[in-house]
């Protein structure tokens, strides 16, 4: 999001985590607040560093993990919870069978933001939607191309951007958000002050209608 000061205010939604699926449609009903909109920037999360790693067969069994009794606890309900939140919502989440690494789903979101907001809001979708219906196997440059080209983006030169240009940007920028202090999604960042995770969003959408009391705001468009 940006003020007419251009004082940033960045969310980071697009790791494809359960917790940032459910806080993206709140995150962009934010721009309903005069003068204020989503700048949504990647981060791509290493999972196994707090969470562990394990995989599953095609029936549900473990074949191979890395993890703490601990971990499993916290897996199993951050699971729960996710799926509680989406039941009332009417969205689908699957659990996955693996640690996905997520790169190129982080690369095809700054190329559809590249090609404008409507193509960037599609992918957005698209990319959530299926991966959480194990529909979309994100480690898959074809698959990932699809979801762009079905969201109505232009995607020639894609895979050469996701194997060089596209990964150091994403990393760059998820630097960039360490840095700042951001750990995990979803995260909002508004003044330099972070907010972790969607139960922060009625206080955001406060601070922000505040804001826009007290300061003239004007709709702005910074794209990378």
């Amino acid at each position: 999001m940006a003020t007419s000061n251009s004082t940033p205010i960045y969310t980071n939604l697009t790791d494809v985590t359960p917790y940032a699926y459910l806080a993206k449609d709140p995150a962009y009903a934010l721009e309903s607040i005069p003068g204020v909109r989503l700048d949504v920037l990647p981060y791509v999360l290493n999972i196994p560093d707090f969470l562990g790693s394990a995989r599953f067969d095609a029936e549900g069994n473990v074949v191979e993990e890395q993890r703490t009794a601990h971990q499993w606890r916290r897996v199993k309900y951050s699971y729960m919870d996710c799926r509680r939140q989406a039941k009332k919502r009417g969205i689908t989440i699957r659990g996955t069978v693996k640690i996905w690494d997520t790169m190129l789903g982080a690369c095809g979101l700054l190329w559809a933001k590249q090609q404008g907001e409507a193509v960037f809001r599609e992918y957005h979708d698209r990319t959530f939607e299926r991966f959480w219906k194990r529909e979309l196997d994100i480690e898959d440059i074809a698959a990932v191309a699809e979801v762009l080209a079905d969201a109505g983006a232009d995607t020639a030169g894609f895979a050469a951007y996701a194997a060089a240009e596209g990964p150091d940007e994403v990393n760059r920028i998820s630097l960039a958000a360490e840095e700042a202090g951001v750990f995990g999604t979803p995260t909002f960042v508004i003044d330099g002050e972070l907010f972790w995770g969607s139960e922060h969003l009625p206080d955001i959408r406060e601070i922000l209608a505040t804001a826009t009391l007290s300061v003239p705001l004007t709709r702005s468009h910074r794209q990378r």
